[in-house]
């Protein structure tokens, strides 16, 4: 069996490090999972850690594993990706035709959004 190419690679982007389409991506194909350790959100308030995707009321995943590369992926208010759940697993999709060297990004949220991006500034292509 060969190994296929992974269709992203970590690179620096104007924001510190981003990721970025290897290959031609098709809309809808399915990117990588945010994977992590299933935290409870009432231990949140706990953390400052800032690599925490909610799945419900109850339950995030930590995703600041380096072996996360998802985490990589930085925030646009015009994203090329959507975060989809499934059960308690996180999938990103592509959300339209990805040419190689492009950003892949997705929107974080309103609430990550107004508690901590827009007290800096939002720094996404749209907005920047």
């Amino acid at each position: 069996m060969q190994n296929e190419e992974l269709p992203y690679a970590v690179k620096r982007s104007e924001t510190g490090l981003g990721l970025f389409a290897t290959r031609a991506i098709a809309k809808g194909e399915r990117l990588i999972e945010y994977i992590g350790l299933l935290v409870a959100n009432e231990d949140l308030q706990a953390s400052n850690g800032k690599y925490f995707f909610g799945i419900d009321d109850e339950w995030s995943i930590d995703g600041s594993s380096r072996r996360n590369v998802a985490r990589y992926i930085n925030h646009s208010c015009r994203p090329t990706a959507d975060a989809k759940l499934s059960g308690r697993r996180i999938w990103l999709w592509a959300r339209k035709k990805l040419k190689a060297g492009e950003k892949i990004t997705f929107n974080y949220g309103p609430e990550y959004f107004d508690q901590v991006i827009k007290p800096k500034g939002c720094r996404c292509e749209k907005c920047h």
